[in-house]
């Protein structure tokens, strides 16, 4: 019997999942993919918002500027990429220069610190490439980028450390309540039902599925589609902040921004009345994306692009998050309607979800011994004779396998042996970035599937690219 049952391990779930693990409970996150961050958590803008675009009043305001501070803080704590290098939302006409003025005016009253308005002449010194029609911006340094997965990834790694028990491969397919108890079906074989005293839904675009499935559908979700361009490093310096232009109701619009890795990341146009898998990019778009880009930050070269990827935001019926039990069902909370600003928001989202459960009925003890704290090796940033030490502890440390990102054996070798270790070639590649690169693991692609193949001790042709059944290998060429 657990006392909380986590439905969804993107972003928000492994928030809450790390929020409860700080105190005396049995929790359970529970994912139907083989890994965590495997939804809208992989495939966003990456972005840390300041917190001026939601309207006042509304949860996604105090929760946008609150996540915003606390993203900040779990990411030192749990040694995520981070950084802090601000926002600037660009004006091309008389009118709007007015909106940025009124996002400058909201976000003071939304709490937003130390935003201010500037002109041509100094948006032109922040932003040398900025476009030849930019009259003015509005520009928020408490902005900032993170590796949205990376973060994921870590919350749920301090979470499992911290006592949460993680499910992957368990999708679940119906859920009963009797009494008080929660009973949890799911399509994975290996384990029994679930019995828990509470749910948090966190299952994204499926969250209205899920609601649906043990009462009422209290709300509708309606995926929106993104699409971006992943530019090469070299593309990188090209901007020195996010650069958003005015918004509209489609949302944010085109931005162009460096990754926490040295990228250019060029997206995302809005697409709605999709299908709930729908993750294709079509040239129309993109060349749309190109198109609108091009007010903003003048000279990307698009041959420099080494990726194009598609996400799917989780619209929902309301204009605002959903953070709430269910009407219709006691005990059962939902977190859904989480789309922009949700990845900024999540942690803050953990925190209103604890006070949820607290408010409802469950009894909640901190433990004394929760530790916060997450490290993991990163080889290149050390010194010169810390690596000597870390070679001669594990020579693994001392052979590069990707050598676009300088990834070595040791770190890979780690990142399938940590907490929450990685099961496939995209999961290493989220966990330590062999394959990000310029050449996309066109060369190290088979040496981390020989990896994997050796520490999990399974065959070759067992091995996945991501999600289950996407297997790479069927047999040799040459026997």
């Amino acid at each position: 019997m657990y006392d909380v049952a986590i439905i969804g391990a993107g972003i928000v779930g492994a928030s809450v999942a790390r929020e409860l693990s700080r105190y005396n409970l049995k929790v359970c996150l529970i994912e139907k993919e083989n890994d965590v961050s495997e939804g809208a958590t992989k495939a966003n803008s990456a972005i840390v918002h300041a917190g001026y675009d939601p309207e006042v009043g509304t949860a996604m305001a105090r929760l946008n500027v609150r996540g915003c501070h606390l993203t900040e803080v779990f990411a030192k704590e749990l040694d995520v990429p981070y950084k802090k290098i601000g926002s600037l939302v660009v004006a091309f006409s008389e009118a709007e220069l007015k909106t940025i003025e009124e996002l400058y005016h909201r976000g003071n009253t939304n709490g937003v610190p130390d935003q201010r308005l500037i002109g041509r002449e100094e948006l032109l010194k922040m932003e040398p490439n900025i476009g030849d029609a930019a009259l003015g911006a509005l520009h928020s340094p408490s902005a900032g980028i993170v590796g949205p997965w990376e973060f994921c990834i870590a919350l749920t790694e301090n979470a499992v450390v911290n006592g949460v028990e993680l499910m992957l491969g368990t999708e679940v397919v119906d859920i009963k309540k009797e009494e008080d108890i929660f009973t949890i079906y799911t399509a994975n074989l290996k384990i029994d039902p679930i019995r828990t005293r509470y749910i948090v839904n966190a299952a994204g675009i499926y969250s209205d599925v899920i609601m649906g499935m043990v009462g009422e559908r209290e709300f509708k979700i309606k995926p929106r589609k993104g699409q971006y361009f992943v530019l090469d490093k070299n593309q990188g310096p090209l901007a020195n902040h996010v650069i958003f232009q005015c918004p509209s109701e489609l949302g944010k619009g085109i931005l162009v921004t460096p990754s926490v890795h040295g990228n250019l990341i060029v997206g995302p146009d809005a697409e709605d009345n999709v299908e709930r898998d729908d993750k294709s990019t079509s040239k129309e778009q993109m060349d749309f994306i190109r198109e609108a880009a091009e007010r903003s930050i003048k000279g990307i070269n698009y041959r420099e692009s080494i990726r194009n990827f598609a996400g799917l935001r989780a619209q929902s019926d309301r204009s605002d998050f959903i953070i709430e039990e269910s009407k219709s069902v006691k005990g059962f909370v939902n977190l859904a309607g989480i789309k922009s600003p949700g990845l900024t928001s999540a942690p803050a989202i953990a925190e209103d979800a604890v006070e949820i459960l607290k408010n409802i009925g469950l009894e909640m003890e901190k433990r004394e011994d929760f530790n916060p704290i997450r490290r993991q090796t990163h080889f290149m940033a050390l010194s010169p004779e810390e690596k000597t030490a870390k070679i001669k502890e594990d020579p693994k440390f001392g052979r590069v396998i990707c050598r676009c990102e300088n990834i070595t054996e040791g770190e890979i070798v780690e990142a399938i042996k940590r907490p929450v270790g990685a099961l496939s070639v995209d999961g290493v590649k989220r966990r330590v970035r062999p394959g990000m690169g310029r050449c996309q693991g066109g060369f190290c692609g088979p040496r981390v599937l020989e990896i994997i193949s050796r520490e999990l001790n399974v065959p070759l042709e067992e091995v996945m690219q991501d999600t289950s059944g996407s297997y790479i290998l069927v047999g040799e060429t040459k026997k």
